[in-house]
């Protein structure tokens, strides 16, 4: 029996996890669309990109994106609870801080998983973020870095963490290999431990835990929030959007969209920005995948790669791209 005749009631919280890069408004808004209880996640910004760089553009949204989370990338205290202000003015529902990416340019800044070994660093970031602002502060973490991998070493950074306000941690039930590994390969090769979440959950009960990292289908989530208070889908979400709407019809006793009414639904904004001067690309980029595993599925991306980019490309591409399907619909 499948999951949507069983009507699981859902038990968690679904989020879609930060992706630089990937999750800029325009990928939220989209994902907006097809999931109307996702937590959504800005890309990560940088300290010094809105105290330095240009604030409104990285602080930009629609409301239709909310609930939205910024995610923080930094170390120092003072300049990460200026710009936890900055994130509540702008109307973020909550700033999480990153501790989980292992690239070698952010380590550079002493942002991301390095952090993991100067917890009472973070907690000086959460304490001084939390004397700020009002809305919630939280972490996205690893379960380990390099050598500092154990259940003790995780408990131990929650416990410091937490104690200075921080109720909520997004685990990445990996570790991340800070020197040998490109970012791409630390998403796959360190294997998941999703027991070590389980643990943290288990010994320190009154916190929030949601897990992330491999979570691939619709099927996989309901384990989790057995244990868990949530699941964040990452890339799953980006490759293949319309397993958000699955999710919602599935787990969240929704009805089930229909992936053209979420593409017309699109279009309005699509207009709309295009007007404001922002390109089709950066748009279409984003919904590639709508008709992943779908009859004619790789003739929409095709055709919407190929033609989206060129100048003064409009809305009507993507009504080229979907007719673009229709020959192929009855031969898959």
């Amino acid at each position: 029996m499948t999951l949507s005749k069983q009507k699981v009631k859902p038990t968690g919280t679904l989020s879609v996890a930060p992706m630089m890069d990937w999750t800029d408004r325009h990928c939220r808004y989209f994902h907006r669309l097809l999931s109307p209880s996702a937590l959504l996640y800005t890309e990560m910004v940088t300290t010094g990109a809105l105290l330095h760089g240009d604030k409104q553009r990285w602080l930009a949204f629609d409301n239709v994106e909310q609930p939205l989370v910024l995610q923080l990338g930094g170390s120092n205290p003072k300049d990460m609870a200026a710009c936890a202000l900055f994130a509540q003015q702008a109307g973020y529902q909550e700033v999480n801080i990153n501790v989980g990416c292992p690239s070698d340019r952010v380590q550079n800044g002493r942002i991301g998983a390095c952090l993991m070994s100067e917890p009472e660093l973070v907690a000086q970031c959460v304490s001084e973020m939390r004397e700020r602002v009002d809305i919630p502060i939280t972490v996205k973490t690893r379960i380990g870095i390099d050598d500092l991998d154990s259940a003790e070493f995780l408990l131990k950074f929650v416990e410091t963490v937490a104690e200075a306000g921080c109720e909520t941690f997004i685990i990445h039930a990996r570790k991340a290999i800070l020197s040998g590994l490109s970012p791409k390969e630390n998403r796959t090769i360190p294997p998941l431990n999703y027991q070590r979440a389980y643990k943290v959950k288990k010994t320190f009960p009154a916190l929030s835990i949601v897990v992330n990292g491999g979570i691939q289908t619709v099927s996989d989530i309901p384990q989790h929030w057995e244990q868990l208070d949530g699941v964040m889908i990452g890339r799953a979400a980006y490759h293949n959007p319309f397993l958000l709407a699955d999710i919602e019809h599935q787990l969240f006793l929704q009805p089930l969209l229909d992936r053209e009414k979420v593409l017309f639904d699109f279009i309005p904004y699509v207009e709309k920005q295009l007007i404001l001067g922002v390109s089709l690309q950066s748009m279409t980029r984003h919904i590639l995948g709508l008709f992943a595993g779908q009859p004619g599925g790789k003739h929409w991306r095709r055709y919407l790669s190929e033609q989206a980019r060129e100048k003064n490309a409009g809305p009507e591409v993507l009504l080229q791209a979907l007719a673009a399907m229709s020959p192929y619909a009855t031969i898959n």
